[in-house]
């Protein structure tokens, strides 16, 4: 697929594969990368296991840091599948303009601030007198490349919408197979430790972010980057749509602190620390699933979005229908292989019987609703893309909720164990009700947009 055209041409089931599947690739990478990674790290001579500690503390604000480029890049691509749905070229090439313009700006103050403000995040974060050296460490380096981060991240997104699902993917696999590469060399080679980690990220997505601006400003793409045109309401549509994901993926970090909290109370002296390690164990195992499904959603939003823009009522109900059949093929793929792999996987952490047996449970009792999880992560994505941020969020913000209330009452009531099944209630209950909410929305929002005068849009 070479052109926008495709977006509102081409067979909608074909065409959804054509996005899907690299999407979903690209972020299968980037999760194993981020996997082996920490296992690199964790291998570092004499301090492997402090070093791991201090990039985990890292973590959560590392995300932080990225989920600017999410809300820039969602909330922009969107905009500009739309007015590319329009054929409003002067339009669209406005969206990548500002889009462009909060990317820099955004990359700017954000390195200033974490700069002078890492100390007390990672304490904040978890860091303690043992693990700071070298969780400061990585965080400086990282920070210090925050403007290559968020380009490669943001701008990922316009290169997806215009139709180049395949240059996308390429962008992700030359940052995340440059850094598998080069992280012996810097940490073993190089004898760096965790600043060597640091350099390679960092190196890494400068190549990424290179080949993502080489391609926008080339001559392949019906948008290029532009400058000028800048408009204060263009930012606020753009902020508007993008904050929904920002929010959502901002805040997957406090859920992750809330969970070790209960855990680390529940689960006392003798078994909290080992409930927490079981519980990363089997969370970078979801990732692996998780990952792939909001590749699957989210690369696929160009589709909706074009399609809503030329008023196609039918293609985007189509495109809905089969991004859910995709997305349920997948699920219920990974639901059957999570009855059966997750012990090899747990064995690429630790070897202690202890916490394989219970890390090979945690990993069972988190996939128990993967399979409904697909309607959630269809279905808020769609509205999103469909200029309906503010239930997408909601939605969004229920299941985040439905997870903290259950964690603390079942471990309350039935101790730390208890709270390993708050990802299964919150994931059954949040995806039977984005269901009905889309089904009672989605008729009456589409034919709304048919009949909105094109002046108004």
């Amino acid at each position: 697929m070479n052109t926008t055209a495709n977006l509102g041409k081409a067979p909608i089931r074909s065409l959804v594969l054509q996005l899907a599947i690299p999407s979903m690739t690209a972020q299968f990478v980037n999760v194993l990368y981020s996997i082996i990674d920490r296992m690199y790290i964790g291998h570092i001579s004499e301090n492997g296991a402090l070093a791991l500690a201090g990039a985990g503390v890292c973590g959560p604000i590392v995300t932080l840091l990225t989920s600017f480029g999410t809300l820039v890049g969602i909330g922009g691509s969107i905009t500009m599948g739309i007015r590319m749905g329009e054929k409003n070229h002067k339009k669209a090439e406005q969206v990548l303009a500002n889009s462009f313009l909060m990317l820099s700006i955004f990359s700017v103050l954000l390195t200033v601030c974490f700069l002078l403000l890492k100390n007390k995040l990672l304490m904040w974060f978890g860091a303690s007198t043992a693990t700071f050296p070298f969780a400061n460490t990585y965080l400086t380096i990282y920070t210090i490349g925050t403007f290559f981060a968020l380009m490669a991240t943001g701008l990922n997104y316009f290169i997806n919408c215009q139709g180049f699902p395949l240059v996308g993917m390429f962008t992700v696999l030359i940052g995340a197979g440059c850094n598998i590469l080069l992280d012996p060399i810097f940490i073993f080679g190089f004898h760096m430790g965790i600043s060597g980690a640091a350099i390679a990220t960092v190196i890494s997505q400068i190549l990424s972010c290179i080949f993502a601006m080489t391609f926008l400003f080339g001559k392949k793409v019906p948008v290029k980057i532009t400058f000028g045109q800048y408009s204060l309401k263009v930012i606020k549509k753009i902020l508007s749509l993008g904050f929904s994901p920002f929010l959502i993926l901002a805040t997957d970090s406090l859920i992750l602190i809330f969970m070790n909290t209960v855990l680390q109370k529940y689960g006392g002296a003798s078994q909290g620390d080992m409930l927490i390690t079981c519980a990363t164990i089997a969370q970078s195992y979801l990732l692996l699933i998780t990952s792939p499904m909001i590749g699957i959603s989210g690369g696929t939003q160009a589709i909706l979005s074009y399609n809503y823009g030329a008023r196609c009522v039918n293609r985007v109900k189509d495109a809905e229908r089969n991004i859910l059949g995709v997305m349920l093929i997948f699920t219920t793929i990974m639901f059957l292989l999570s009855r059966f792999i997750p012990r090899y996987f747990v064995l690429l952490f630790t070897t202690d019987p202890q916490y394989i047996r219970f890390s090979v449970w945690a990993i069972r009792t988190y996939t128990l609703m993967i399979i409904p999880l697909s309607f959630q992560y269809v279905f808020v994505d769609g509205l999103t893309a469909l200029e309906c941020p503010k239930t997408g969020l909601a939605l969004s913000v229920t299941r985040k909720s439905l997870f903290v209330i259950s964690a603390a009452v079942l471990s309350s009531f039935f101790g730390a164990k208890a709270a390993f099944f708050a990802e299964p209630v919150a994931d059954g209950i949040s995806s039977a009700l984005s269901t009905v909410v889309f089904l009672l929305l989605i008729n009456r929002h589409l034919n709304k947009r048919c009949r909105m005068p094109v002046k108004d849009m």
